[in-house]
């Protein structure tokens, strides 16, 4: 005997879809939140290797470069960090009175230009070793932002950017560099 369907059996049969509606809900949810997190890792590795990359484009070029500005570089070396790892720069060019402090960018930002003008005063706390040398900065970039080249040159640092097979520096010869 089939009985008729009651208010009671809806709502019951309302509920239990709602149930299993907000359990798939969740588990579509979670299986989003695991993809979004493997896609951040991959492009975090990528843009590591990228950054990388234009480092090590950057690098052997840095000596010659800044020899033939007058400033006569005898080591370089890839993302120096101070001992508490609170300042981090890409590439570090030295000689007994002068720093060249390189900040590489695949594209460079102007964000990036003012955190790294922002870092550049509390260069010599970060590596007191240097305390009595001239600091120099530069930025490096595959690709700089419209006008980033410009502000980083008015704000007395060296640009970098591809030319050839290798990297120039930009900067035209009445450019006179800041010091820090």
């Amino acid at each position: 005997m089939d009985r008729p369907i009651t208010l009671e059996d809806i709502f019951q049969l309302f509920e239990h879809n709602l149930a299993a509606s907000k359990a798939e809900a969740e588990r579509r949810h979670a299986e989003i939140e695991r993809l979004i997190a493997i896609t951040n890792a991959a492009i975090n590795s990528l843009t590591s290797r990228w950054g990388r990359f234009v480092e090590e484009l950057v690098r052997p070029a840095v000596v010659s470069l800044f020899r033939a500005r007058g400033i006569d570089l005898k080591h370089t070396f890839l993302r120096a960090s101070d001992e508490a790892k609170q300042m981090e720069i890409d590439i570090l060019g030295i000689n007994s009175t002068d720093v060249v402090s390189v900040e590489c960018e695949s594209r460079l930002f102007q964000g990036d230009l003012e955190e790294f003008l922002a870092k550049l005063p509390r260069f010599k706390s970060a590596f007191p070793e240097f305390a009595a040398y001239r600091i120099y900065g530069a930025v490096a970039g595959i690709e700089i932002d419209q006008g980033v080249d410009r502000r980083a040159y008015q704000k007395g640092l060296f640009v970098i950017k591809p030319s050839g097979d290798t990297v120039a520096i930009i900067n035209d010869d009445s450019f006179q560099p800041k010091t820090w």
